[in-house]
């Protein structure tokens, strides 16, 4: 039995909302992930099975390493195609925001959907989401927006549109979400929920190979010099730190998504139960951390990078140099752990 958590008002509102519109937008936040992707395309596609003329408009390409997912390629991307973005979502009765909580998170898309008096309905799982909307389903505990769209679905009566396709965009979320259901999935319903979208014959096999093991050479060599030649390890810290600039990056041929699981390696090494990872972007250092057991990376991407998430995935940004991001990492260190001493770690091999 899986639980109803979204209050009955809500439920009520959104369907006189969904019932009294017929041309419905979706969007979700920049450098779409596997759960904004999956939630995005599958609550598209239930929302055409109920007859409604739907379209998603992303603030950018989706990564090379997601284009299996059933939909991406009728994807409005905004950097590309800005003045057919421009038209849908000012053409819009309702604005679907999934995967996001502040508008900033869109980018260039954010200040083209905040003057418009189209209403907005928000579905995430990230904390503290901002007033901008006008429909809020916010639940932080959940495993992935893929699985919040499936329990909207649910207690909106229209599971019964879920098809093959839905349900194998929503099997991308979960399982990206969720490092291939190793945390974040603690709560036994997330398990009935799999088993629902299963039940829709996808092909779980297929999709778990092209989400989870597959990928290019470069990708595997920039993957292999990093863990190789860029991890750090604080063992008495629990820690490991990977860092990548833009220069390495280049060398390998990089391709958003090539590093997308880069950060969960280090866990695989006894005793360390916290890792972080950090990207130099055009503009700006990129964060994802990840832990196991109570420690809390949320806490940590939240006070020292701008960002937050879930306890044991979490992620942020840093203004600066690569290096100024190192410092900060160490200033972690010495906040958290100030009994323990950091010239243990261990150096990368040259």
């Amino acid at each position: 039995m899986i639980t109803p958590i979204i209050d009955e008002t809500t439920i009520e509102r959104l369907r006189a909302l969904i019932n009294g519109v017929q041309r419905i937008a979706i969007t979700c936040h920049k450098s779409p992930d596997g759960d904004a992707l999956g939630s995005t395309l599958a609550l598209c596609h239930v929302l055409r099975r109920l007859g409604k003329d739907v379209v998603v408009v992303t603030p950018d390409m989706a990564p090379r390493s997601l284009e299996f997912v059933p939909g991406v390629r009728e994807l409005v991307v905004f950097t590309k195609h800005e003045a057919r973005a421009r038209q849908v979502l000012n053409d819009a009765q309702v604005i679907f925001c999934l995967d996001f909580n502040s508008l900033h998170r869109i980018d260039r898309l954010g200040e083209v959907i905040k003057p418009l008096s189209t209403r907005r309905v928000l579905i995430d799982h990230h904390l503290n989401p901002e007033e901008a909307f006008d429909i809020s389903i916010s639940f932080p505990d959940v495993s992935s927006t893929c699985e919040l769209v499936f329990r909207v679905l649910m207690q909106l009566g229209l599971l019964r549109l879920m098809d093959r396709y839905a349900a194998s965009c929503l099997y991308v979320g979960l399982l990206t979400d969720t490092g291939g259901f190793a945390y974040s999935c603690d709560n036994p319903e997330f398990y009935e929920i799999l088993s629902s979208i299963m039940r829709r014959r996808i092909d779980r096999i297929d999709l778990y190979n092209k989400a989870m093991n597959t990928f290019s050479a470069d990708s595997l060599r920039l993957q292999g010099f990093a863990i190789s030649e860029k991890m750090q390890l604080f063992p008495e810290q629990g820690a490991s730190l990977i860092t990548l600039d833009k220069q390495e990056l280049e060398r390998f041929n990089y391709n958003r998504g090539d590093t997308e699981t880069l950060v969960n390696k280090p866990l695989a090494i006894p005793g360390i139960f916290w890792s972080v990872f950090m990207r130099e972007d055009a503009d700006r250092i990129k964060i994802s951390c990840r832990s196991q057991g109570d420690f809390s990376v949320s806490d940590i991407c939240a006070r020292y990078f701008s960002g937050g998430g879930h306890e044991n995935a979490a992620g942020g940004e840093f203004n600066g140099t690569i290096d100024e991001a190192v410092q900060v990492f160490h200033q972690v260190l010495a906040d958290l752990f100030p009994d323990q001493q950091q010239d243990h770690q261990e150096q990368p091999s040259n």
